[in-house]
């Protein structure tokens, strides 16, 4: 017999990541999804019984303890055994972070199935997401709190990414984009981020020039308007308060390097976006 609860939000917008959909799902006998494509990315934890998932032209037997991921737009299919059906609970989920947490687990598009041994420990914490599901903005901040708990989760089961087929020179260009990405909005330089990667100044600019084919400089200014944009965009915050948002002690100097950079002083950007 089916047995089937799950929560399904509303609204899919979000900006780092957020809860799509949760739940628990006992098959009957042969019950079939697909072949069809989801937006977002689904982990499915088997529980109990076998089933088949299918995806890129390979099928995967699957069994109780196995985890199996769904990539955004990416045709699958998945089917419960005829014996044995599976019983899983999955969560769904998307945003600007769910790419890179996602690549820091085993799951990668070619083999998209983890075998580790969870215990009950990631069953309980999809189950956790799900028992606080509701509508309000305070349920919805405690199913991404717990989100992040469960690909903390996985995470941890995974293999360290030690940049294994990168150069020397790319593995210094991630690291010193990892730290301006989470760093822009402080008054940080080039040699912050130097250092972060053990590297000298000259040796950063001669990596980024190499692997981005742009200087560090281009691309910490780069990540900051962009991040300027976004909050012109939607708030009604001032200038100088965006400005220190993204790591411009001086509004002036803000002002001079946004409109060098969009030909447009931050507040005609902003009457211009609103008038779009």
């Amino acid at each position: 017999m089916e047995n089937k609860y799950y929560f399904r939000t509303d609204s899919k917008e979000t900006d780092t990541i957020s809860v799509y959909n949760v739940g628990y799902e006992k098959c009957a006998p042969l019950h079939k999804w697909g072949s069809g494509v989801w937006d977002h990315y689904l982990i499915h934890h088997i529980v109990g019984g076998k089933g088949i998932y299918t995806v890129g032209g390979k099928s995967y037997k699957l069994k109780t303890g196995d985890t199996f991921l769904i990539y955004p737009n990416t045709e699958i299919t998945y089917i419960a055994d005829a014996e044995e059906p599976w019983s899983y609970y999955w969560i769904g989920f998307n945003g600007s972070d769910a790419e890179r947490l996602v690549a820091q687990t085993d799951f990668t598009p070619e083999s998209p199935i983890i075998s580790a041994d969870f215990g009950d420990e990631l069953k309980n914490s999809i189950k956790a997401a799900y028992d606080m599901s509701g509508r309000h903005t305070s349920d919805m901040l405690k199913m991404t709190g717990q989100l992040y708990i469960t690909l903390g989760l996985i995470i941890s089961r995974s293999r360290p990414k030690n940049g294994s087929g990168q150069s020397r020179a790319e593995r210094c260009v991630r690291r010193a984009q990892t730290y301006m990405k989470f760093n822009y909005a402080m008054n940080i330089g080039i040699k912050d981020a130097a250092d972060y990667a053990g590297v000298s100044r000259t040796t950063l600019y001669r990596a980024f020039i190499g692997v981005e084919n742009i200087s560090p400089v281009r691309y910490l200014t780069v990540l900051r308007m962009n991040a300027a944009k976004r909050l012109l965009e939607s708030t009604a915050l001032p200038v100088r308060t965006v400005a220190r948002s993204v790591g411009f002690e001086d509004a002036m100097y803000f002002s001079r390097v946004f409109k060098n950079e969009e030909k447009l002083s931050p507040t005609e950007y902003r009457r211009r976006f609103s008038l779009s």
